[in-house]
């Protein structure tokens, strides 16, 4: 269980969608300080919050960010990139691309701060996944979530014994610019926030923020072609 009043926050990708609703729920819950980044500081709009420049595929980019918030207990991993690359058509510089901020970026945003969140005597670590981390929808960015997943559940393991608690989100469509063209029932971020604090707050390993995310999550236990129509005979 991890409190987050009074607590120091590090929000990746705070600027906008979902980091920015973190953000606003983190301070209504009474957080001490919370870090929020963005490649341009500047689009930090939150009057109390600290913006910090960061871009989380550059190594020293996360190093000199971890050494500006050396008082953080809780990480979010938020900030991600949707290219919209396929696996057969698009460049391979594409795909690795969203590797690179999907999966490397949050890793080495993570293995720069579990020694602080340590020394500061342990807190809680919140990867922001996707409903297309179990839905191969996506291209290359469903299989870089899947990948981000796996590396959820690895650090849990890890981690658990250093004093620090990993919950994965699970979302599909979110009312924010990324999915500004999407015809579809979208979560509110500022609701996906709460829920995912919530679960930082009680420990949880996973939260499924909505409808969608749930039913897929069962169907994994399924066959195949209960999630993909198109493979039914």
């Amino acid at each position: 269980m991890t409190a987050l009043k009074g607590a120091h926050v590090f929000v990746t990708g705070g600027s906008r969608g979902i980091g920015k609703a973190l953000v606003e729920e983190l301070y209504a819950r009474g957080a001490g300080k919370v870090y929020a980044t963005a490649r341009d500081p500047r689009s930090v709009t939150h009057p109390d919050a600290v913006p910090v420049a960061l871009e989380v595929t550059d190594p020293a980019s996360v190093a000199a960010a971890a050494a500006q918030a050396e008082d953080v207990t809780v990480l979010i991993n938020n900030a991600g990139a949707s290219v919209g690359a396929s696996f057969l058509g698009s460049p391979i510089d594409d795909i690795r691309r969203e590797f690179e901020a999907n999966f490397y970026g949050p890793l080495l945003v993570a293995r720069s701060f579990v020694p602080v969140i340590e020394r500061n005597g342990g807190g809680h670590i919140l990867n922001v996944h996707s409903v297309l981390s179990w839905l191969a929808l996506g291209g290359s960015y469903s299989a870089s979530k899947a990948a981000l997943w796996s590396q959820t559940n690895s650090l849990r393991l890890e981690l658990e014994p250093r004093g620090i608690g990993v919950t994965g989100l699970h979302v599909g469509y979110v009312d924010t610019d990324l999915a500004a063209d999407v015809d579809a029932p979208k979560a509110a971020p500022r609701a996906v926030a709460a829920l995912a604090l919530d679960g930082v707050e009680t420990g949880a390993y996973e939260v499924l923020a909505d409808d969608i995310s749930r039913q897929v999550k069962a169907g994994l236990a399924g066959d195949l072609a209960g999630l993909y129509p198109q493979l039914a005979k």
